[in-house]
């Protein structure tokens, strides 16, 4: 056998080096070259209706997502309650300013109003001038809010406190850095000792100089002395629709068109003990009269400033259909039972009264009384939050349902117990499904409903999520798979009414629950990958649903679905062909759509992808637009068409019908607000 020199052999590796690029590139090119048919019969006499409150949100007081979040209240433990009933307690996060040599505080049970009696007494042993003077500055309390307090050059915020003094009172309130040195506003209270012998409220605005997203509120004093404080609370004057949301994290779930917001929870509602759960009679009225909780469910405390009067109004700016989880008598860890559950119906029956009665009823008056004469349009009421196992729910459930019934019979009741459970005897108008899964499974899940009989009660899937450990803390990947769970919604809308993803908001510095849908901090916000998915539901609401089908051999990865909506900016009715690749293949689409009653027009059609560089990638403040969608035109729109799928992709083709009304060029911007 002859032998190779080196350079023979240095001839043939790159010989072989090349044949293997060439195999390489043969292979991804019969990847890339597999194709798909889409087929969509667009004809209205098969076309169906999904629910008009089909995709909407559900809010948890969770991660500090009202408290600290939602809710625009800049001071945590306004009202120094949170460190519980004995006296003196804990009154974190407030702070002294100076030490105890010149200022002791402490909480006791002082307070005018009875429902939240405990006040803090600050007592000043320091003095203005002399050889026992205070401090430069002073002494006194701040407080830094929730993990700082965001304060906006040129804002105007809203002070509220009340105050008793057996002395005359000098005292400055002022937003400063964290560490107190820079000043963005002061305001001085002054009044003699006759005008601070009893509780007196006062008001007045802090606009601010300058910013700083890590500020405090602080109250000093040179003057000694003691001096009681109650309910101190700083708000924005700028909130979203003047109702006290924070503007931006408030915009997000607008922009998301939701058509119902489930509240206040979750294990929320429950508490892990009766005595910390949400009790909806406790959060309405003024705000400085309610007592707040500890939300023990999740380890904080909340002043209940986000009451049910809020979340109604919440729903009402959104416009979607409130829909009110109840406690039904039931905690975590106890239960009440069926003998002794006629004052928990009376509560509930008496919230509804609250919401939807005549201004002159008993809680209707509450409700006018706090600014909206007007009944809310509560509809949809859920028994409890998913306790059909325990020992008394359903007979308990049945207390609640014949009640509300009887006084409201157009309320749609939902019961925690699945279909299997629902009965003449145990009837619901919906039942509840949580579904919280690995991404795996939740793509699988997009045909969760496909054999379920099409009479009988609908579902509501008011809680669903990719968890594990491709969720993240919020990952493409996850995002897909709830997207390809919701196609399958859609595809079965004649079962399932309503559907809400959960959690919904995280306070980065709180995180209790990963995912979630929005991330923010004191000043800073994102929506996570699943966030910018459900913008692609968002028109499927009321819209027709078409019947498609789609094939490919040896590859499962594909779920799809098509509606026509209306667009109410344009005017315009669009079809929307949404499409989630699950898998590691691109793959070539023919679409063929038959029975269209109008043309598709060639110019004014969008596709929009969601997909990234890897499966795991996520958003952030550094990074909030890694993984969004992205909007471009369509240039061959037509009813034979042949696109691109990305792997790891969602993707929907807006095709335009009909004549254009106004064509509008297709620019960036345009495109974006689509979404």
């Amino acid at each position: 056998m002859g032998v190779l020199r080196a350079g023979s052999v240095c001839w043939l590796f790159h010989v072989l080096v090349l044949v293997c690029a060439l195999c390489q590139i043969l292979y991804v090119g019969s990847v890339g070259a597999q194709t798909a048919q889409l087929s969509v019969d667009a004809s209205p006499q098969n076309a169906q209706v999904i629910p008009g409150n089909m995709f909407g949100i559900f809010f948890e007081e969770i991660n500090h997502a009202g408290a600290g979040g939602l809710w625009a209240e800049l001071v945590s433990n306004r009202g120094f309650e949170a460190g519980g009933p004995n006296t003196p307690s804990n009154i974190d996060p407030w702070l002294i300013i100076g030490d105890e040599s010149n200022i002791i505080v402490a909480t006791d049970r002082s307070s005018c109003f009875a429902g939240n009696p405990i006040a803090l007494r600050m007592e000043v042993h320091c003095e203005t001038t002399g050889t026992n003077a205070c401090p430069s500055g002073g002494v006194g309390i701040y407080n830094p809010g929730y993990w700082g307090m965001n304060i906006e050059r040129r804002k105007v915020y809203r002070a509220t406190m009340y105050i008793k003094s057996s002395e005359s009172v000098e005292l400055t309130v002022s937003l400063t850095s964290s560490d107190g040195l820079q000043i963005l506003a002061s305001h001085t209270i002054t009044g003699d000792k006759e005008d601070f012998v009893e509780w007196t409220k006062v008001e007045f605005d802090l606009e601010s100089i300058g910013r700083n997203t890590n500020s405090r509120l602080q109250l000093t004093t040179t003057k000694s002395g003691i001096i009681w404080f109650d309910q101190v609370s700083l708000m924005p004057s700028d909130t979203f629709m003047g109702h006290g949301f924070r503007k931006d994290l408030a915009s997000m779930l607008a922009n998301l068109k939701p058509r119902f917001l489930k509240f206040p929870g979750g294990n929320y509602v429950m508490g892990n003990y009766l005595v910390n759960a949400f009790r909806w009679s406790e959060t309405v009225g003024p705000w400085e009269e309610r007592p707040g909780h500890f939300n023990d469910a999740w380890a904080y405390w909340t002043d209940d400033g986000l009451g049910f009067f809020e979340f109604l109004q919440l729903a009402e700016d959104l416009g979607a259909c409130p829909v009110w989880v109840v406690n039904d008598g039931a905690s975590l860890n106890e239960e009440v039972p069926t003998a002794t559950i006629a004052a928990f119906v009376k509560d509930v029956v008496n919230g509804i009264e609250f919401a939807r009665g005549d201004p002159q009823t008993a809680w209707g008056s509450v409700r006018a009384a706090m600014g909206h004469p007007e009944p809310f349009q509560l509809y949809y009421v859920s028994i409890g939050n998913q306790e059909c196992s325990k020992y008394y729910y359903k007979d308990n459930y049945m207390k609640f349902y014949s009640a509300i019934k009887a006084s409201y019979p157009d309320i749609t009741i939902i019961s925690s117990c699945d279909r299997s459970a629902v009965s003449p005897v145990n009837p619901a108008d919906l039942y509840d499904v949580h579904v919280y899964t690995s991404s795996g499974d939740m793509f699988s899940r997009s045909r969760m409903f496909d054999n379920t009989a099409r009479s009988g009660p609908k579902a509501i899937v008011s809680e669903y999520a990719v968890t594990g450990n491709d969720a993240g803390r919020g990952t493409l990947i996850a995002a897909l798979a709830e997207a390809a769970f919701l196609i399958g919604l859609e595809r079965n809308s004649d079962v399932v009414e309503m559907a809400s993803c959960a959690p919904l908001f995280v306070n980065d510095n709180d995180r209790r629950w990963n995912p979630d849908a929005i991330v923010f901090n004191s000043w800073q916000h994102y929506g996570c990958p699943n966030y910018w998915m459900l913008h692609f539901f968002k028109d499927s609401s009321g819209a027709a649903l078409h019947p498609s089908t789609i094939q490919l051999s040896n590859y499962d990865q594909l779920v799809t679905s098509a509606i026509t909506w209306n667009n109410s900016q344009d005017g315009n009715t669009y079809l929307k062909i949404k499409v989630v690749n699950f898998g590691s293949k691109a793959v070539n689409l023919n679409i063929s759509v038959t029975g269209l009653e109008t043309d598709i027009q060639k110019f004014g059609s969008i596709k929009t992808v969601l997909t990234s560089g890897w499966l795991r990638d996520e958003n952030s403040f550094q990074q909030p637009d890694k993984v969004v969608p992205a909007a471009s035109p369509i240039t061959n729109a037509g009813e034979q068409m042949g696109v691109v799928l990305d792997s790891y992709s969602l993707t929907s083709f807006d095709l335009l019908l009909g004549s254009i009304q106004k064509l509008h060029s297709v620019s960036g911007s345009t495109l974006h607000s689509s979404l």
